[in-house]
């Protein structure tokens, strides 16, 4: 990577006393009254011992338990985690090796027996609409133990609700999981995922539904442009720009209460501080991770949230790949924090129960329209294609074995003078995407965009929303040791079967689509989606 000038040095950042929410009690009745609540609505309970993840759309996943896949899925969180205020020195793990210990005390019924709560797998319910007694059962539940709360005195209100809400979210999306055909008709003015491009397109459309009505994300106001507030809009980075403009002008979900959040955005920009502060040729990126360090010491400081949760319910956003080398500058940010991340990079960190991959987009211009659509699968008449620099450890493999090798599989390093490289991705059946230095590739999205089915080659690369997406269904994931065997795996596909890739591509299309103002389904909302999917894997409690 080509490093930037360096500018100047960021402003110093002001600080103010830490303010520390009201910590809660516990009483006979409201615990009785949790317990109801927590048959009823499904409230998952945490398994400290998991060390499996499972998917929240597929039951058949690989990280899934193999205890809880033979069980019908029981548990539907990626994994749990409960984080207590007050507790400063410790990662997520610790905290549940703790919870194995104290038993969710604050939160869980039975704690005079010192057992932790576990709930069996939730029976499917009926494939009629839930009658109108049991809802207003519900809705007296619901109401009761918020007047618990109320009269208890020394819980932090606020956040109980916050939690209380997030465990009704939790109950739709597991019902949803659960019965399809429940679900089959829920009503969306725009948009109804079906069909194997989702994982589970039921249990998602209910959950991009409880994300709209409830979600909210508080964006920390704290520092100047144009390290914070701001990013690159017009370059490989724009992911990075295009999500703080956005989450900043006018989101729906934006909140500027930060007591009704349930996440806290922290908004600095990696490229802008690559940009101002690194020094070119220096290989010091130690003022970068010390700015992000004192920015979360001021934020912790000054509001009660960071503490609190000690940045589980926090994230950060990054497509410049050294996000997270940067993000390393804080333990508790890397470790704890959702990290929303182009570098998606298994082996540098990245970990997908808790961390978001970012779609890398190369935006030119403001628009995307002259990039999006392309011909049908008889108009194209080339197999596979490529044109990239040769970096990184497979690019080398790919042109050593297909440069000038094949008509059908056309690898260049660089196009002829006058030959459009849109064109060239319109024209083919496949486009090939392989990573460079990092995992990431925008030639992903491009294909996306261009209805051309994606080809990628990489290790430890997390797929941009696979939580939700089944990249299986219209992209070919092929490894560095198949690539001389590129064009007979091509050809093997059958043209019913690429016919069918191809039209979903283009369903897939949608959810990385970048609009101003930002519409449902794109690719902003599915970002705050994946976001969303992280915070319900965590619990934040008041604590005594």
């Amino acid at each position: 990577m080509k490093e930037p000038p360096s500018l100047s040095s960021p402003s110093h950042l002001c600080s103010l006393p830490c303010l520390h929410a009201n910590l809660c009690t516990r009483g006979g009745a409201f615990c009785m009254v949790l317990s109801l609540l927590l048959i009823s609505f499904a409230f998952i309970a945490i398994d400290s011992r998991k060390e499996n993840y499972a998917s929240w759309f597929s039951l058949d996943s690989p990280l899934l338990n193999p205890r809880v896949r033979e069980s019908g899925g029981g548990i539907l969180l990626s994994k749990s985690y409960s984080i207590r205020q007050g507790e400063k020195n410790s990662t997520k793990e610790n905290f549940v090796e703790r919870q194995r210990i104290e038993d969710s005390r604050e939160f869980m019924i039975n704690s005079s027996r010192g057992s932790s709560l576990s709930l069996p797998p939730v029976a499917a319910p009926s494939a009629a609409p839930m009658p109108v007694p049991a809802q207003l059962f519900n809705s007296m539940v619901n109401d009761t133990i918020l007047s618990k709360i109320r009269e208890s005195g020394g819980r932090d209100i606020k956040l109980e609700k916050i939690e209380f809400g997030l465990a009704r979210a939790r109950a739709a999306i597991r019902e949803a999981n659960q019965n399809k055909s429940y679900l089959q008709n829920l009503p969306d003015k725009d948009y109804v995922p079906i069909g194997p491009v989702y994982r589970n397109a039921y249990a998602f459309h209910r959950s991009y539904l409880e994300m709209e009505k409830i979600f909210k994300v508080y964006v920390y106001e704290e520092g100047e442009p144009p390290i914070f507030h701001d990013g690159p809009c017009r370059s490989i980075y724009s992911s990075e720009g295009r999500f703080i403009h956005s989450m900043e002008s006018d989101s729906k979900l934006r909140t500027r209460d930060p007591e009704l959040a349930h996440v806290y955005f922290l908004p600095f920009s990696v490229v802008k501080m690559v940009k101002l502060i690194y020094e070119p040729n220096s290989h010091d990126m130690e003022p970068l991770r010390r700015t992000v360090t004192d920015y979360i010491n001021v934020i912790a400081r000054k509001y009660p949230y960071w503490n609190r949760s000690i940045g589980a319910d926090h994230f950060m956003l990054s497509c410049h790949d050294w996000g997270p080398y940067v993000s390393s500058g804080h333990g508790h940010l890397f470790s704890n924090s959702i990290r929303v991340l182009c570098n998606a990079n298994t082996s540098e960190g990245f970990n997908p129960s808790k961390d978001v991959s970012l779609p890398e987009i190369n935006l030119k211009t403001d628009s995307i329209a002259g990039v999006v659509g392309g011909p049908s699968a008889s108009h194209r008449p080339i197999l596979a294609f490529f044109a990239g620099g040769d970096h990184g450890p497979i690019r080398p493999l790919l042109l050593k074995h297909w440069k000038n090798k094949d008509n059908d599989i056309q690898v260049y390093e660089y196009l002829h003078k006058g030959v459009s490289y849109y064109d060239m991705m319109r024209k083919s059946k496949y486009c090939i995407c392989p990573s460079g230095y990092e995992v990431a590739s925008p030639r992903i999205v491009e294909a996306l965009y261009l209805e051309c089915v994606p080809v990628t080659i990489g290790d430890n690369y997390v797929l941009p929303f696979s939580d939700i997406l089944n990249w299986k269904s219209f992209s070919v994931q092929v490894s560095k040791e198949d690539i001389p065997n590129l064009k007979s795996i091509l050809m093997s596909i059958s043209p019913r079967q690429y016919i069918r890739m191809q039209r979903r591509a283009k369903i897939a299309q949608r959810h990385f689509m970048v609009n101003s103002p930002p519409k449902r389904y794109d690719v902003f909302h599915m970002i705050l989606h994946s976001i969303w999917l992280r915070r319900l894997n965590v619990q934040v409690h008041a604590r005594e």
